[in-house]
């Protein structure tokens, strides 16, 4: 049975960024939460809860972006969550070195 057309209508540029959001995208944001989840909590626990956790958020997020609308606007979605996270991390991070 063909795909409906009105589905393949995204240009090839489109179904690019949604991929690479996807899988880029959200492996950063899964890695940077998990870092300020580190910075906060137990450092084994949370290595050891990355393993699970961590591919369930990647995988929720690559769904997200796979149902954005615009792969420019996801890309700059992740793009700004892993700023805030990074922050947090920066910030974090110099506090507790004094």
């Amino acid at each position: 049975m063909p795909a409906n057309k009105k589905y393949l209508t995204q240009s090839p540029l489109q179904r690019f960024l949604k991929i690479t959001a996807g899988f880029v995208g959200g492996f950063i944001i899964t890695e940077a939460f998990h870092m300020v989840l580190a910075l906060w909590f137990d450092f084994g626990a949370i290595m050891f809860t990355i393993r699970y956790a961590g591919f369930m958020l990647w995988a929720a997020l690559m769904i997200v972006a796979f149902l954005a609308k615009s792969g420019w606007k996801i890309w700059g979605i992740y793009l700004s969550i892993t700023l805030i996270l990074s922050v947090i991390i920066y910030f974090s991070s110099n506090i507790n070195s004094l």
